[in-house]
């Protein structure tokens, strides 16, 4: 298994995968993990398997009905013997209809990579599940 920095780690979070899901970048944020990888947001037991497909899907769900997102405030920990970063965050999103108004949530996620990509992540939300 390659071994990564820690700057690494923080990195394929922020800079490359929060900055492509803010932005609305899908190429960037998919660009982030294996073709096999598995996302789970673990507090409503949603699974989303493979990137091209149910992963694609969910995000395209989620910048389709947000027209903005924004993370920040981050605390990370990271793993390198594991190759996961376990990352604490804030997050503001607007839905696109904005009848709820701006909605405000406290955040963990969980990455474990392989490769210097995501194999798996755990999400953890303190609100409703935005990613459908």
């Amino acid at each position: 298994m390659a071994t990564y920095p820690y700057e690494y780690y923080v990195d394929i979070v922020t800079k490359r995968y929060f900055h492509g899901v803010d932005n609305h970048d899908l190429q960037l944020t998919l660009a982030c993990f294996h073709a096999d990888a598995v996302l789970t947001e673990m507090t409503s037991n949603t699974v989303h398997e493979g990137r091209d497909t149910a992963i694609r899907a969910m995000f395209e769900g989620l910048f389709a009905a947000h027209s903005r997102i924004w993370h920040g405030n981050f605390v990370h920990t990271v793993d390198t013997d594991a190759a996961s970063i376990c990352s604490q965050f804030s997050v503001e999103v607007t839905p696109t209809d904005g009848a709820a108004g701006e909605l405000r949530y406290e955040n963990c996620n969980r990455f474990y990579l392989d490769a210097g990509r995501f194999k798996r992540v755990h999400v953890y939300m303190s609100g409703e599940n935005l990613l459908r």
